[in-house]
Parts: structure tokens; sequence; C-alpha cells
């Protein structure tokens, strides 16, 4: 029942639209590594062609996808119908994580509503397309987006924000340095 494609097509791109979560799903590349789904809510991912998509990566209590990517690159998004007619959508591909006040940030980051904790841009060059029924997956009803994550950031200063993803954005729960984590290295170095 599944079927691959070397690329997004119009009506997956269609599907990926009208979907009100996505899941993130990431490993380091010892297999004594964990591997890291995370859900994803907010209007943050933009499509920019057929092969390539981003998303406005907020603050979080972790930052495993950043470091896996800055390891080895590899990343699949996952988008589920949870309304309609069942689908399941995979985006294979390899990542990148961009930080604010790189030129790709300044290329990329007019594409999105900035929100209240952004820490960075994943962008991921997809290599593989693969839809599946998805006939197993209950419906669920949307009800709204919870605002809490952006209350937390926004009763922040930039300093208290950067002493957060300091302690918690800066190294995997295996030990493997993020990109924030490099970026704060090179700075207390300079």
């Amino acid at each position: 029942m599944a079927t691959v494609y070397s690329s997004i097509l119009p009506n997956h791109e269609e599907f990926i639209r009208k979907q009100r979560i996505f899941f993130v799903g990431s490993a380091p590349l010892t297999g004594d590594g964990n591997v890291n789904i995370s859900p994803k809510g907010y209007d943050v991912l933009r499509i920019f062609s057929p092969t390539e998509v981003a998303y406005l990566d907020l603050t979080g209590s972790g930052n495993e996808t950043s470091a896996h990517l800055l390891e080895n690159g590899r990343i699949t998004f996952m988008f589920v119908a949870f309304e309609g007619p069942p689908m399941i959508l995979r985006l294979y591909g390899k990542g990148k994580v961009v930080l604010p006040g790189t030129p790709d940030w300044d290329d990329m980051v007019s594409h999105f509503d900035i929100l209240p904790g952004a820490r960075q841009i994943i962008y991921a060059k997809i290599e593989t397309v693969k839809t599946s029924c998805g006939y197993g997956v209950p419906f669920y009803s949307y009800d709204g987006e919870r605002n809490t994550l952006q209350l937390w950031a926004s009763n922040k200063n930039e300093q208290q924000i950067e002493e957060y993803r300091k302690k918690k954005n800066s190294i995997s729960m295996d030990g493997i340095v993020t990109p924030i984590g490099e970026s704060l290295a090179n700075s207390n170095n300079e």
C-alpha cells in the first residue's frame, strides 16, 4: 500500500498544508543513542520547493533534532490524517540547523511569522517522499493551539531565554553538542 516518490507532489503539498500537527524524527549515528520523535504544532512549516522544507523551531525542554542534524543530518517528517480520508505521509532527507544571525537565517526568516521563543530554523533537503494508507489511525478533532509555550517565552527576557537555552538546549540527552551549544562555546572563546 505504500508508494515512494522522489519529491513532494502538488497533492502531497495540499495534504501537508491541511495538517495541524507534524512529527519530526531523528537519531544519533551510534546504536546506543536515543531515537527522537518530536511533535510540532503552530503554523511553522514551510515548503520552499518540491524537495525543500523548513520549520521555525521554538525553544523547548530539549534540542535533540538539532544535535542529530549537526552530527549526521538525517531527518524524517511525518504527517498523519486525523480528519478526512486516511493517509500517512513521510518526508526523508538531510537537514541542517539555521541559527539567528547567520546568512541562511537572513535568507529564510522572511518566510515565517516569528513566534515568541523562536530559536532556530530546521531546514531539510528531501530525498524521498513516502505515502501509506493510514487505515489504522483514529479520528481526532482539532480544538485549537495551546498558548502555553508562547506565553512562557513571552514572559522571559532575552537573557533569561539565553540562560535557559544554555542549560537545556546546548547538549542532547546523549551528550551530543547542538549548534546552539557550539555557538555559545564559540562566543565564550572570543
